[in-house]
């Protein structure tokens, strides 16, 4: 048998245990390779033992029914068990930064290396192959475009400090405008013995930003004491 009809037949021998496996190692290594590349949490490693292990069971759920005579058994009840487990280890790949959030990428393509495998194992290896091409084409030649079309931005805090109770807020939303930072909410706060007033905003802020200019034009709008940005309060 050659190596199509090896990841086609129906049957579970060795040879065709060791084919798709090692197809299957193939494909998940190639994923993670990817995202190992980006210095993400799951790597290599991780995306390669998932594939392996979920084309694993997938022909354990094809063998039994085989071998057992098992002629009501359900071949997809380990696949099920399979998806609705990954969603667990990709929860671990998640990492909270303030209010942002990483790994969301990652915490995908160890869902979708797991359904690459069970397709792999279930002798699906035309619909994997295709599958694999285009999540490969999706982490690594969507990317560029992804940052052209949406610039990089991150979640973050800016509070100002004005020595006192007045404060021109129109002038401070233009300023902020004008230097590409997208106002989510804003909490305001007054000293009534000092008489000065905070603003704090939650916004969108361009990993690009200009912090010197944006510092320079805040501090022409009135007596500003002091400027901080940062992910947490």
């Amino acid at each position: 048998m050659n190596i199509l009809e090896l990841l086609s037949a129906k049957e579970i021998d060795t040879s065709i245990a060791l084919t798709r496996l090692l197809v299957a190692l193939v494909a998940g290594g190639l994923i993670g390779a990817e995202r190992e590349m980006r210095r993400q949490v799951a790597g290599l490693r991780t995306h390669i033992l998932i594939s392996i292990g979920s084309c694993l069971l997938m022909m354990l759920s094809i063998w039994m029914p085989q071998t057992i005579a098992l002629d009501k058994g359900d071949p997809g009840r380990i696949a099920a068990q399979v998806v609705s487990g990954i969603g667990f280890l990709g929860a671990g790949a998640f990492i909270k930064i303030g209010n942002n959030v990483k790994g969301m990428t990652t915490a995908a393509s160890l869902w979708v290396v797991a359904a690459i495998g069970l397709t792999i194992g279930a002798g699906m290896w035309r619909s994997s192959l295709i599958a694999l091409g285009l999540v490969l084409f999706a982490l690594a030649l969507l990317e560029p475009l992804e940052r052209k079309i949406f610039p990089a931005e991150r979640f973050k805090y800016v509070s100002i400090w004005f020595a006192e109770s007045t404060m021109d807020r129109k002038m401070v939303y233009k300023v902020l405008c004008d230097h590409g930072i997208k106002i989510q909410s804003v909490d305001a706060s007054m000293d009534i013995g000092k008489g000065s007033t905070k603003l704090t905003y939650l916004a969108k802020i361009p990993i690009a930003l200009n912090i010197e200019s944006l510092f320079k034009e805040l501090r022409k709008i009135g007596d500003v004491e002091k400027v901080k940005i940062e992910e947490n309060l």
